[in-house]
């Protein structure tokens, strides 16, 4: 770090030390970049990720189809239907181990190339991925899908720990919810967009079911055109690469104004507090006593935001459908309704997110999912639309408040404990849920009614409001919980 950074640090704890900065209005630190940026990175990596969650469900009766056929050609003799069910529930669920693997890598490939450059670079395996599975059909091979199952999870999961942390990065706190939530929308996005390409009249049919997945590539290379114009993240140049021209020139790039003066100096403050901790591994994290229930939280929010059942339906929408009872010819544009709710509902949660805050979202929305489980154990038609809404509320909080809680040597590692976390829960239900829904039938929601009530129950107890507020204020609202004491001074995330 230059020299200068010390007494710019000092001057900046002094002054926060006696106040608060005047806000900005919100309006104001929305730059054209900014947009870009976030829209770009979303685009090529969160709406990826929702659209593999649906995409398996429209053509589920052709690829097992194909597996079947495949298998009989092989062996002589048809596969029977618990190992195809079980086949099946592995080629869902599998995308979930690849993110695991992703979210277990991401932490060493975003230190040494950056966010931006590894949001770049993740594009390969979601080309290699749609390439595998668009072909297997072709070349005769069940195993291709199943490989690009996996290779597109590796991609998901390098995305989801990368895109949040670009953005909190990029992003003045004042907006740092709402460009959150741009994750979350753009799943929902993605979501939508498998449901509406695997209509009959689209993508939907037993020829033509290899183009949903050959569709990935688009996105992946509209991302590699875009972003390699946007800069990297300016905390990251600063604080990893201490190369502070090119931190100001991104400052002044995001932010839409030349001086940056003031964004620097908090950044250095930041650093100076932190210039002998090294980035910190995950035992690491796990060990320090202060930031323990934040940990813990990001550990219960992001199991119950994957268990809550939501991934349940777009998994196996189709045949929850058809258990209650919908006609075959009508579930598919059933289904689209869900996915468009879902999306508006996506988009007003980002709207109300910096006005409301994450905790009444975030409680609200679990506590409104177990009402709505209930009635779905009566009629599944109506009640899933609905579920959807409530779902939408806090669906992409737990990634914000990821990166609200740490620090940033210890950005990292939590996004790797959370992202492991997201991925085997995801992993879970997906492969769990087909065998769940034939043990317990009408009343296999009530299992993720009992997780939501879980989760709701103990955000009331333990979860502060972080709406607006610095790292610092943040930590002083946990270290009673965790036991220590603060005596920094409030600091700037």
């Amino acid at each position: 770090m230059e020299p200068a950074a010390a007494p710019e640090a000092d001057t900046l704890v002094a002054r926060e030390a006696g106040g608060r900065r005047p806000g900005r209005s919100a309006s104001s630190n929305w730059s054209g970049s900014l947009i870009v940026a976030s829209l770009t990175g979303a685009f090529g990596s969160s709406f990826l990720y929702g659209y593999n969650l649906s995409v398996v469900n429209a053509p589920a009766v052709y690829i097992k189809k194909f597996y079947n056929e495949t298998w009989e050609r092989r062996y002589g003799f048809s596969v029977d239907e618990s190992t195809l069910t079980l086949l099946w529930s592995v080629t869902v669920s599998i995308f979930a181990i690849g993110g695991l693997v992703g979210a277990i890598i991401v932490t060493p490939i975003v230190k040494f190339f950056g966010r931006k450059c590894t949001l770049l670079l993740n594009n390969v395996f979601a080309v290699t991925a749609a390439i595998l599975m668009s072909l297997s059909q072709l070349a005769g091979s069940f195993e291709m899908l199943i490989l690009g199952r996996i290779i597109m999870g590796v991609d998901a999961g390098i995305s989801l720990s990368a895109l949040p942390m670009y953005l909190s990065e990029i992003s003045p706190k004042e907006i740092r919810g709402s460009l959150g939530q741009v994750t979350a929308i753009f799943i929902c996005v993605g979501v939508f967009t498998g449901q509406v390409l695997g209509l009959p009249e689209i993508f939907g049919t037993e020829s033509r079911w290899p183009f949903l997945f050959g569709v990935i590539i688009v996105p992946a290379l509209i991302q590699v055109v875009i972003l390699p114009f946007l800069p990297e993240s300016p905390r990251y140049l600063l604080l990893e690469k201490h190369n502070t021209s090119k931190a100001e020139k991104a400052f002044q790039t995001f932010l839409g104004k030349d001086d940056v003066n003031q964004e620097v100096e908090e950044v250095l403050a930041e650093s100076r507090v932190q210039r002998n901790t090294k980035l910190v591994s995950v035992l690491q994290l796990l060990r320090t006593r202060a930031v323990r229930w934040q940990v813990i939280t990001v550990v219960v929010t992001m199991g119950c935001y994957q268990l809550c059942g939501l991934n349940a339906i777009w998994y196996y929408t189709n045949n929850i459908f058809s258990e209650a009872g919908i006609n075959r010819e009508t579930i598919p544009y059933v289904t689209l309704s869900t996915g468009a709710v879902e999306t508006l509902a996506a988009v007003s949660s980002g709207l109300v997110i910096e006005r409301l805050g994450r905790r009444p979202l975030l409680i609200g929305g679990f506590g409104l999912m177990i009402v709505f489980f209930a009635v779905l154990t009566v009629s599944l038609t109506l009640q899933v639309r609905l579920l959807c809404i409530f779902c939408s509320l806090f669906c992409g909080i737990p990634f914000v408040l990821t990166g609200e809680f740490f620090q940033q040597s210890q950005r990292p590692a939590a996004f790797m404990v959370a992202g492991t976390v997201n991925w085997l829960s995801n992993f879970a239900v997906g492969l769990l849920f087909p065998f769940i829904q034939s043990g317990l039938q009408n009343y296999c929601f009530l299992v993720f009614a009992a997780i939501c009530f879980a989760g709701a129950t103990y955000l009331f107890f333990v979860l502060p409001e972080t709406k607006n507020k610095t790292l610092s204020e943040i930590s002083h609202a946990f270290a009673k919980r965790n036991k220590v004491s603060l005596e920094i001074p409030p600091s700037f995330s």
